[in-house]
């Protein structure tokens, strides 16, 4: 009976055998490729060699010593310009002392009562002297005047006030200096204010003309 009992339970156990055998899961393709993916990604993230690193450092110091000269050259060029141009407001204003002296002297010469006296003349005499030595003053300082007469209008010089019509000129030409500009070694103090010529235009031309013959009739 025993027997029986026993040759009856082993299929049964056969099967339950087979039945979890195929109850174990299998392994995902999805899992296997993520596993390889991770590998590749170890493999492609590598660590710089001790030449990369060197060059790499050496890179930086240049990028740094680089930096650091056009700081020092920055600093000299304001230090120069410190040295060089300091002074460049205190001539500015220094420049009104010559605008009152050649103010004074125009106001002398239009009063009437002075004209022609032994006096107007030592006047505009001590004014001339002392204009002179501002000047002399001035250049001594590297601030000079601008000549500008009878030479072409110079945006970076020059500063056009009015327009004289003048057909003894080319057009543009500086035929009157309102007030004197002056320099400071290569840079402008202030420009000076000018009248230019300009031609005569044919309207203004026949107009004249008439005036003439009317005046000859």
């Amino acid at each position: 009976m025993e027997k029986e009992e026993n040759q009856n339970n082993t299929p049964t156990d056969e099967n339950q055998n087979l039945e979890k055998e195929t109850e174990k899961p299998e392994e995902s393709p999805a899992g296997e490729n993520q596993q390889e993916t991770h590998q590749e990604t170890k493999k492609e993230i590598k660590e710089p060699t001790p030449e990369e690193k060197i060059a790499e450092l050496e890179d930086k110091l240049a990028r740094t010593f680089a930096e650091m000269e056009n700081q020092r050259r920055r600093f000299e060029k304001e230090k120069e310009d410190a040295f060089e141009y300091g002074g460049f407001s205190f001539a500015k204003e220094a420049l009104s002392l010559v605008d009152n002296l050649d103010r004074s002297k125009h106001v002398l010469e239009s009063d009437d009562s002075l004209k022609e006296t032994e006096a107007l003349k030592k006047s505009l005499e001590h004014l001339d002297i002392i204009k002179k030595d501002l000047i002399s003053i001035f250049e001594k300082n590297n601030i000079k005047p601008i000549d500008c007469l009878n030479k072409k209008l110079d945006p970076n010089f020059h500063q056009a006030m009015m327009e004289i019509e003048d057909n003894t000129k080319e057009p543009g030409t500086i035929v009157q200096e309102v007030q004197k500009g002056f320099t400071i070694k290569d840079r402008l103090l202030r420009p000076s204010l000018v009248g230019v010529s300009k031609k005569i235009t044919k309207k203004e031309e026949k107009t004249e003309q008439n005036q003439e013959n009317s005046g000859d009739k």
